[in-house]
């Protein structure tokens, strides 16, 4: 928990709206393996993390609706008689768009105050849309006395991305940072939202995410193009989606699609296998092999799917020449972000350092380090935290 986080938080809701608010924290996530599976149905394998949202919200008497972003310095007044998209709107969609989902699942929150801020660096690829998308749900739930699930929440979390801001997301975003649990990874399947968490131990090794600092935009991005073309070709196979299809499927209709999008569509269902290999191996505290199949996930990534960049290319390769990383890949949506490592602990610092120094020297530019650890999905913050 960021205790001055917290206490800025809270002071401020207190001093401009002379309240007394709930207190909510929602985490990011980390995806140790499975990337862009998700909407295709698939198996995924995140991770809640000590990093995310904090959010003070509280009932108000005015007419309209106020939220605060208080790292951006930024404060968004709307009445609840006008919810729609605002154009180029960026946070603030988040918030509208949670607002209508709940209003379309035939709830009615009244108007609300809202502050809030986190510890995720935006862009890196660790979801803080997400986190807030759940705080808020949250939140709102708590205050109104809604009666959601915590799997609605989700729902509701997702379609505010659809709609609202426009990216076609899949669920593992918002079901790690609301069903997260402290020093555990989920294994989710996207098709049912069934899941197992079970304890990881890394042995020797500790995870280290490097940020390339290339922000990402996923609306802007070829996201929404990657899952048009993965429902196109499960259609054309009469499948319900990506997970229902076999590398023997592809090769039948190869002369009905692309090269490229044949190699798209095979980059899912290797992904989809190495979801479950990951998780035989952490069951075996097999370090070597996991290593290896997150090499493999980039490389996917990389040369069939192509939503890497120059930098997160540059990260792994390091990494892959190194003999203290076990393994490493871009993690997240793509374009850039963080990549996520398996590093020795007793090397971390002399490979931050390496890294540090030939990053810098090949792209004129910093990257950056984050230490985390597993945490708690997403919950309300007594008072007396």
């Amino acid at each position: 928990m960021n205790s001055s986080l917290l206490k800025n938080i809270k002071t401020l809701f207190k001093d401009t709206f002379s309240a007394e608010p709930v207190i909510i924290a929602s985490p990011g996530r980390i995806n140790i393996i499975g990337e862009h599976t998700d909407y295709n149905e698939g198996f995924v394998l995140p991770a809640a993390i000590d990093k995310g949202i904090i959010a003070a919200i509280g009932k108000s008497e005015g007419p309209d609706c106020t939220a605060i972003a208080i790292d951006l310095k930024e404060s968004y007044r709307f009445s609840l008689k006008e919810v729609v998209p605002v154009k180029n709107g960026g946070w603030r969609n988040y918030v509208l768009g949670v607002v209508a989902e709940i209003r379309n699942c035939g709830k009615e929150p009244g108007n609300f105050s809202l502050v809030f801020g986190g510890d995720i660096p935006s862009g890196s690829g660790l979801s803080s849309s997400a986190a807030l998308e759940n705080s808020l749900v949250f939140g709102l739930n708590e205050l109104f006395d809604l009666g959601l699930s915590r799997q609605e929440m989700i729902l509701i979390s997702q379609k505010a991305e659809h709609h609202f801001v426009g990216v076609k997301c899949g669920i593992m975003d918002q079901f790690a940072s609301m069903f997260g649990q402290k020093d555990k990874a989920l294994l989710l399947d996207c098709r049912d939202l069934s899941s197992e968490a079970f304890p990881i131990d890394f042995g020797d090794y500790e995870i280290l995410l490097i940020n390339s600092n290339v922000k990402h935009q996923l609306n802007d991005s070829a996201y929404n193009e990657r899952r048009a073309v993965c429902e196109k070709v499960a259609a054309i196979l009469n499948k319900e989606a990506l997970r229902d299809v076999t590398h023997e499927d592809l090769l039948a209709i190869e002369d009905r699609i692309s090269q490229a999008n044949l190699q798209k569509c095979s980059y899912v269902i290797e992904e989809n296998e190495r979801v479950l290999k990951a998780v035989e191996a952490i069951r075996n505290n097999d370090i070597k092999t996991l290593g290896e199949l997150l090499f493999a996930s980039h490389h996917g990534m990389q040369h069939l799917y192509k939503i890497t960049c120059e930098e997160l290319d540059f990260l792994v390769e390091k990494a892959r020449e190194n003999p203290y990383v076990a393994g490493a890949r871009m993690m997240g949506g793509g374009f850039g972000g963080c990549t996520i490592n398996l590093v020795k602990k007793d090397k971390l610092e002399s490979y931050k350092k390496l890294i540090s120094e030939s990053y810098k020297q090949q792209f004129r530019k910093e990257c950056s380090f984050y230490h985390v650890h597993l945490s708690d999905g997403t919950h309300m913050i007594q008072t007396t935290e």
